[in-house]
């Protein structure tokens, strides 16, 4: 009959306050709540704790405190690489403030959106909510029911983080006139997809006021291969240069349009959005991503520890910025 190894005996918080120097209450506090400490007292504690191997009971948080330890993040399509960086600042800056993250993919689906809210609703202690797809209703009444941040989606009454597109899309289509292109064409994502509304707005605007002629091709799926598939039709349009709604369907189109026998710029111009690595290295809206994850966070932490009485809506705005996918028209 095998033998049981003994099990290890748990670090307790009272050893770790002894090896800091400092009280239980501070090692709580340093888990919990950190922001009211210092950075200095809040760095020592957590080396400490790390070295001797505590990790915070979570569930004897979850009973003492009523709330439990974990906070989720659900996105419109994880591979979508957008949404990585993302992911990643939540995670760090959740995990600043004692926090754990369960992540959902939603696969564009508004109802499979909802419903893993739902289901994780009893597991996390509120949720950030990426680029939803679902109806502005829907999100009202979920967040009456947990405390909920959106990211780039634009709901009074939720607190949300906005990435505006609008300053670099703008910039995109004034670079695009001075270059000499008359007519363009924004390549449009997801329908129901919030950014995709204000970047096509933006680019209505900006064409209007740089006497630029607009049209639109909208994509749907914003996707590789819909870049690729869309460029026949693309190139019927009689425009010299689109601009279309991120990195990830412009980098299709460049490839359809090399499939076409067309050489990216000097026949065709191409502009994308989010600056995502990749080739080529496409002429794009940069914005930041990362920052906008890490203060949904930080406003969902603040939900948590005191009611928000305004409307809280964050604005972070964005940049062009000119590579290798545009250039002057080819004559005609």
């Amino acid at each position: 009959m095998a033998t049981q190894r003994p099990r290890a005996k748990r670090v307790t918080i009272q050893q770790v306050a002894e090896a800091a120097g400092v009280n239980r209450s501070t090692v709580s506090r340093v888990f919990n709540n950190p922001d009211i400490l210092l950075e200095e007292t809040v760095r020592n504690v957590r080396e400490v704790a790390r070295k001797l191997g505590y990790s915070p009971n979570a569930a004897a948080r979850a009973l003492r405190t009523g709330r439990n330890s974990n906070i989720a993040l659900v996105v419109p399509d994880l591979t979508n690489p957008f949404m990585p960086p993302i992911a990643l600042a939540v995670q760090k800056e959740a995990s600043a403030h004692g926090y754990s993250v369960f992540i959902g993919n939603a696969d564009e689906d508004p109802s499979q959106e909802m419903d893993l809210l739902r289901r994780l609703s009893d597991q996390v202690a509120g949720a950030v909510l990426a680029s939803p797809r679902s109806e502005s209703a829907q999100i009202h009444a979920l967040a009456r029911e947990m405390p909920l941040v959106l990211i780039n989606r634009d709901i009074e009454g939720v607190p949300r983080v906005l990435i505006n597109s609008g300053q670099g899309m703008a910039r995109a289509v004034a670079h695009l006139a001075e270059l000499g292109h008359r007519r363009i064409i924004y390549v449009g994502g997801p329908e129901n997809s919030w950014s995709n509304g204000q970047r096509r707005d933006a680019v209505t605007r900006a064409a209007a006021e740089n006497g630029v002629s607009m049209g639109e091709l909208p994509a749907g799926i914003a996707s590789f291969a819909k870049g690729v598939e869309l460029v026949p039709e693309l190139l019927t349009r009689g425009a010299t240069a689109c601009i279309a709604f991120d990195d990830v369907l412009a980098q299709g189109i460049c490839f359809g349009l090399a499939e076409n026998g067309l050489r990216n710029p000097e026949d065709y111009s191409v502009v994308g959005c989010d600056d995502i690595l990749g080739y080529p290295m496409l002429t794009t809206v940069s914005g930041p991503s990362a920052v906008a994850g890490q203060k949904a966070v930080d406003l969902l932490i603040s939900s948590l520890n005191a009611p928000q009485e305004d409307d809280v809506r964050i604005v972070l705005e964005t940049e062009f910025v000119s590579r290798q996918t545009v250039s002057a028209p080819p004559p005609s």
